[in-house]
């Protein structure tokens, strides 16, 4: 990973276009491809990215990236203050603790009593922002995106949005359809979902373990 603290201004040329003032500013490159500007600001969201498959080359005046499907990160460069890089080498993934790990280790390996026609592809698949936690296919080919909770709020649903949103930027994947899996989903985070196109299923814990004779249930 290559980190660059810089003072520069950032255009970006695509479906839509933007243009970062002249400031002070992060910017991460990953051995993925992806390239990422942030403030001092925001939390861990950037001001503006472009993820992988892209191409990304040094000028004489910063770094410019561009995407299969055209869009292009300008990074102008005015003055690098500080410029470093580190190999991260090979990461072994997210380990959850708790229920939410078993949860997920349970459901992994029982994906169709979500639903008859799915198929596991993989465990924590990876995004520019996080883990999938499954990533499934269904009976007739598609993608579906499955986020497992503790307890299901609206939160979660936000967090698989944007999941969603970004696999379905690789045309492979894409349309992806989307499923989340708790315990308990609270009626407002159902409702939320439901109005995003998001299928809510509760799971017991004792009859995934295989102690129970109950029933998931599928709102």
């Amino acid at each position: 990973m290559r980190l660059i603290v810089a003072d520069c201004e950032v255009e970006y040329d695509g479906r839509l276009g933007a243009r970062l003032a002249r400031a002070p500013r992060l910017v991460m490159c990953k051995a993925d491809g992806s390239v990422a500007v942030h403030s001092d600001a925001k939390a861990y969201k950037p001001l503006n990215w472009m993820t992988p498959p892209c191409t990304v080359t040094e000028t004489d005046d910063g770094i410019v990236v561009r995407n299969k499907h055209g869009e292009e990160l300008r990074i102008t460069i005015h003055e690098v203050l500080s410029d470093h890089t580190t190999e991260l080498g090979q990461d072994p993934g997210l380990e959850k603790e708790g229920v939410e790990k078993e949860l997920q280790a349970l459901i992994a390996d029982r994906v169709q009593l979500l639903r008859h026609d799915l198929e596991l592809v993989r465990r924590e698949y990876p995004t520019d922002i996080g883990p999938v936690d499954l990533l499934c296919r269904d009976g007739d080919g598609g993608i579906v995106a499955v986020e497992i909770k503790r307890v299901g709020e609206i939160a979660g649903v936000e967090q698989l949005l944007r999941y969603r949103e970004r696999l379905e930027r690789d045309p492979s994947l894409a349309p992806v359809r989307a499923m989340y899996v708790a315990p308990e989903i609270k009626p407002q985070a159902r409702v939320f979902a439901e109005s995003r196109n998001i299928d809510c299923v509760e799971v017991d814990l004792d009859t995934l373990r295989g102690t129970d004779d109950g029933s998931l249930r599928l709102f």
